[in-house]
């Protein structure tokens, strides 16, 4: 994609990545991504904020083709999809510094082996003059690495937020008109990226709340034209009302666990309650995510496999463990041959979880009118705790 103006003297420059289906080798991608760099020009001096991922620095340094002087280059994370090109653009212009926080500085060093004396460091609320422009830098750490500021341009009211209101998707709209698609994508995103540090965004969140905004413009996904959806929508994620809802994965291998989890979830939706199921031997894990982000409840099914959960299971009850989702209370239930410890296993992979963990139901072999008499008892105790 070629370069495109945004206001005058401030350009999208970065570039669209259809194919890519897998991120930090653990992210599926279902719809591509992009990875966006700015350039803003001033009367003075001129800045590229964030480059983009390696492979792609060639294209960058094409969109960059005509700019012959570059002064700064403003790195607002030191991942590697956002600062991965600097060595090439540090080469290609010699005089321009990197802009970053102390503590990106040695990140950076460490990553990429920068030089020392190529960076700029900057305090949180520090500006920068561009001559007729003015970059102030904000610190918002743990968007989802300790160093992150986000660059807010104050003459036009743009946020370069950075990995901050990201999205993975790959698209040739410039800016988000597609409010229903984008919303799923940045969900999604927010839930398998920035959830573990909910706390931590709430209070960024508030950092920028008197920000007069007029666009946000991420490093993934397309530019927020109106920011108070975005900015609401995150606020909703991380502190909003609960759902009424119970996230459903299972996995079975001979019948019996899935026997018990379509009781389980006829049980759930008579007490009135939204069930989300997921097989976890086909889900997508993304979706998965994005149910837990504002679920209620965790019912997590499995069989026994060599005395233990079931391998899909236990990766799922990592994911959840990691993820940390703000759940009420969660369960596990599924069925066993001859013995083992499921449950135990299952519940110190969830040790995470600030949840309460209802009383497990695990029967042996095929369920019976106990196990479906148990597993009423465990949705009516669901509903009882989400319903409130």
């Amino acid at each position: 994609m070629k370069p495109r103006e945004i206001v005058s003297g401030v350009k999208w420059m970065g570039v669209i990545d259809w194919h890519r289906q897998l991120f930090d080798a653990l992210i599926p991608l279902p719809d591509g991504t992009s990875y966006n760099s700015y350039l803003v020009e001033g009367s003075e001096k001129t800045a590229l904020i964030d480059t983009v991922d390696p492979p792609f620095v060639g294209e960058l340094l094409e969109n960059l083709s005509g700019v012959k002087k570059l002064d700064y280059i403003v790195a607002n994370h030191a991942e590697q999809d956002h600062s991965g090109s600097l060595p090439e653009f540090l080469a290609r212009w010699p005089e321009a510094k990197v802009v970053c926080s102390e503590k990106c500085r040695g990140m950076l060093i460490d990553l990429l082996a920068l030089p020392e004396d190529r960076f700029l460091t900057v305090a949180d609320g520090e500006t920068l003059s561009l001559g007729d422009r003015t970059l102030r830098f904000i610190f918002t750490p743990w968007v989802h690495w300790p160093e992150t500021i986000s660059t807010y341009l104050e003459e036009e009211k743009i946020l370069f937020s950075c990995d901050f209101f990201g999205s993975h998707l790959a698209t040739t709209d410039l800016y988000a008109t597609d409010w229903c698609r984008i919303h799923e994508a940045a969900k999604r995103y927010y839930g398998e990226i920035m959830m573990p540090f909910r706390m931590i965004i709430g209070k960024n969140l508030e950092k920028i709340k008197d920000l007069e905004m007029e666009l946000i413009c991420p490093s993934h996904g397309p530019i927020y034209d109106r920011p108070e959806l975005i900015v609401k929508a995150y606020r909703d994620w991380v502190s909003g009302p609960l759902k009424k809802s119970v996230v459903l994965p299972f996995v079975s291998m001979h019948g019996s666990t899935a026997k018990m989890t379509d009781h389980l979830l006829t049980a759930l939706v008579e007490r009135g309650l939204s069930v989300h199921p997921f097989d976890l031997t086909v889900a997508d894990p993304g979706k998965l995510v994005i149910a837990l982000v504002d679920a209620s409840a965790l019912a997590l099914g499995t069989p026994t496999v060599l005395a233990g959960p079931h391998p899909l299971a236990a990766n799922a009850a990592v994911l959840v463990n990691a993820l940390k989702p703000r759940l009420e209370c969660a369960a596990i239930f599924g069925s066993y041959g001859w013995g083992g410890k499921t449950v135990e296993t299952l519940t110190s992979l969830l040790a995470n979880l600030k949840a309460e963990m209802l009383e497990p139901v695990l029967g042996k072999g095929l369920p019976g009118p106990e196990d479906f008499s148990a597993l009423d008892r465990m949705a009516e105790e669901l509903a009882g705790r989400i319903n409130g």
